[in-house]
């Protein structure tokens, strides 16, 4: 099993006619991804020669979904038209929508978020992420598919390179899913939500937790791991080393006085009973110990 994404999901690519959308449907249909459309207002009717398939494009999420059954909508849509195209993939009930995007401004994402939330019918990965990934499964964004294998662990975490090197090290062992949720202050899906459904999950059997400076979303996340988790959890947290006021990478990544440190989330993880790693590496052996 998995969570979110399996090998039913029948994915379009909003912006898939892009340079970005282009390369990444072919990384995406290439690891096994059904990709049974484009969205791109203005060229429905045509269609893109993708990794040797001809991959329909339509003029509209709602035109897609129709003609193909889509159920998830990946979208590499510039930051200007961001929200528009969550939007019109809200208002079509799209189940699960993907926001690969960089830069969307917050309130945009805040506005389109909100939307979401009030339909009761979309959920929203992202933005600013790498996406989803299911092992052998499926793919849903712009993680490498042949860095890992499927196996029992599941992994949330706030960064994209970090969930990479996560998914090599633990490689061996693999994952039922990976889910990179964005580090932008606004977020859809968020490490709770990721957690509960990795714990609801038969086949998952413990799981990794990256998060990163500010924020209170691992303060939160170790209330309620405490409260509501029966796996094992391990956690490492970016920017020990990072200097009070600046900005570190991600837009949400900024530590204020004593808030939103590195050490007050290990603290606060900590006294939910998960171990969290100095680096990625002592984070995967950790995991290693915790399964035996």
């Amino acid at each position: 099993m998995a969570i979110l994404l399996n090998e039913n999901s029948k994915v379009i690519v909003q912006g898939m006619t892009g340079s970005e959308g282009k390369k990444h449907t072919e990384r995406m249909i290439k690891s096994g991804t059904k990709i049974v459309g484009g969205v791109t207002p203005g060229k429905g009717g045509q269609s893109l020669e993708v990794a040797g398939q001809n991959v329909p494009v339509f003029n509209s999420v709602q035109e897609a979904i129709a003609a193909t059954g889509a159920n998830v909508s990946v979208v590499f849509v510039p930051p200007k038209f961001a929200k528009g195209a969550v939007i019109e993939a809200v208002d079509s009930a799209m189940p699960l929508v993907v926001v690969i995007t960089e830069g969307i401004p917050v309130h945009d994402t805040a506005h389109f978020f909100t939307y979401a939330q009030k339909s009761g019918k979309t959920r929203i990965i992202g933005p600013n992420c790498p996406g989803i990934i299911s092992p052998g499964l499926s793919n849903a964004g712009i993680i490498p598919a042949d860095i890992t294998t499927k196996g029992s662990i599941g992994l949330v975490s706030k960064s994209g390179t970090l969930t990479y090197q996560m998914m090599y090290e633990l490689r061996d062992l693999g994952f039922t899913t990976a889910i990179g949720i964005g580090g932008d202050p606004i977020i859809g899906t968020t490490h709770i939500d990721a957690l509960r459904e990795f714990e609801n999950d038969p086949d998952t059997k413990a799981i990794v937790m990256i998060g990163e400076i500010g924020g209170d979303a691992e303060e939160k996340a170790a209330e309620f791991i405490k409260a509501n988790i029966k796996k094992p959890v391990v956690a490492y947290v970016a920017g020990f080393t990072a200097p009070e006021g600046k900005t570190m990478g991600h837009a949400g990544a900024i530590v204020s006085g004593s808030s939103g440190t590195a050490e007050a989330k290990k603290v606060a993880l900590e006294k939910a009973g998960v171990k969290v790693g100095k680096t990625p590496s002592e984070t995967a052996l950790l995991l290693r110990a915790a399964i035996k």
